[in-house]
């Protein structure tokens, strides 16, 4: 992570600036402009308002300040503009953002610019779950992830995945709703050639492709009750037995389960067997609905819009009217429905702005709907 440094005389947002970084654990700092002689920052970036560049004397003189501190890249941040726009040289070495006022998502646009984290998130359950994350990482124990669907359960188990020390080894995902039953075991724990129609080459299975590595059983409430049996007697042995083989074969796979489902009803019902459920439920994570959890949507927001813009094009800027709209919606589709949502917007929009008539609810999911969505819409289409 690279550092931040925040010239603090530069402009009045500085502290609430480096404030905000520093909430988002990125290393940010502020620095007097005389001080910055004395110290070296490599590979930093400098961050200062509009009158940086005249307090330096220009802008040669601001590219020189920033070569000598070690700083690889400058954002100059221009709120008294009357438009939203991001302008670039040198190869993104150098950016203004020009903007009317400061709000979340001009702070979650430069944190996009500056930081190389691969998760957006800011509300203080998701740090709680990240936290969680991060210590079940260090170990090999099996996790089982459940929560609502759209809610980021396989993000939370590749990012598991990538903070442990199996993070160079495959990271391999099934769905276990997708694959048609007959089909599951084979893909799973492999197949001789010839062990049954069709087979007309062997197949290692997803246990085998995974080794060393982590296997993520995604939805494994939908395996079928005949599987869970075999599913159990691997996770216990180490061990599988491809289709059509009388040979076990040794494996080292970290397991990742999840599930939209409420598992303890599952197993009553006896629709999941119960000794697989403890031995998958090692250590439980629960991921929570979006509404849940509203500091996260307008960083999600901006890492989404990032994803779909055009290569070279800059993400739009969200207003403060569509800030506000997409903070009171209590999408039931989670992240998945905003995704959608935003997509729509880039169409309707001007690409540069986002403004709150480009956000468009689908009418069905207000049917029976709560009151704050009926208010979202009045809003939408005020």
């Amino acid at each position: 992570m690279k550092d931040i440094i925040i010239i603090e005389e530069s402009f009045q947002n500085a502290k609430n600036l480096n404030n905000f970084l520093c909430n988002r654990k990125i290393n940010s700092q502020l620095q007097k402009i005389n001080d910055l002689k004395k110290i070296n920052f490599p590979k930093s970036v400098l961050i200062g308002s509009e009158g940086l560049e005249t307090m330096v004397g220009g802008k040669n003189n601001l590219f020189k300040l920033s070569r000598s501190i070690g700083s690889t890249k400058i954002i100059i941040l221009k709120s008294s503009s009357q438009e939203y726009k991001i302008e670039s040289e040198l190869g993104g070495a150098y950016s203004k953002f020009c903007f009317p006022n400061f709000d979340e998502s001009i702070y979650e646009l430069l944190i996009n610019k500056i930081s190389d984290q691969k998760f957006s998130f800011a509300d203080p359950k998701t740090h709680q779950l990240i936290h969680l994350a991060k210590k079940v990482a260090e170990t090999d124990v099996t996790v089982f992830i459940h929560g609502p669907t759209g809610t980021g359960k396989e993000v939370v188990s590749s990012f598991i995945h990538k903070e442990s020390k199996r993070n160079e080894k495959p990271f391999v995902a099934v769905n276990c709703a997708a694959i048609p039953e007959n089909m599951l075991e084979a893909m799973l724990f492999g197949h001789e050639k010839g062990a049954f129609t069709g087979a007309s080459t062997a197949n290692k299975g997803i246990f085998r492709a995974a080794d060393s590595g982590t296997l993520l059983l995604d939805e494994i409430s939908e395996m079928p009750l005949s599987l869970q049996a075999k599913l159990l007697r691997v996770l216990q042995e180490k061990k599988v037995t491809p289709i059509g083989s009388h040979r076990d074969i040794s494996v080292d796979v970290r397991v990742i389960a999840t599930t939209n489902r409420d598992m303890v009803n599952e197993v009553k019902e006896k629709k999941f067997r119960e000794d697989l459920f403890y031995r998958l439920n090692v250590f439980p994570i629960e991921t929570t609905n979006l509404f849940e959890r509203p500091g996260d949507i307008i960083p999600i927001s901006i890492t989404l819009l990032k994803r779909h813009v055009e290569n070279g094009q800059q993400i739009p800027f969200l207003t403060k009217e569509t800030q506000d709209l997409i903070r009171n919606y209590t999408w039931p589709g989670n992240v998945r429905e905003l995704e959608n949502v935003l997509q729509r917007a880039l169409v309707l929009s001007n690409k540069k702005v986002i403004n709150k008539n480009d956000i468009m609810i689908d009418d069905m999911l207000y049917k029976g709907n709560t009151e704050s969505n009926k208010l979202f819409k009045q809003a939408a289409q005020g």
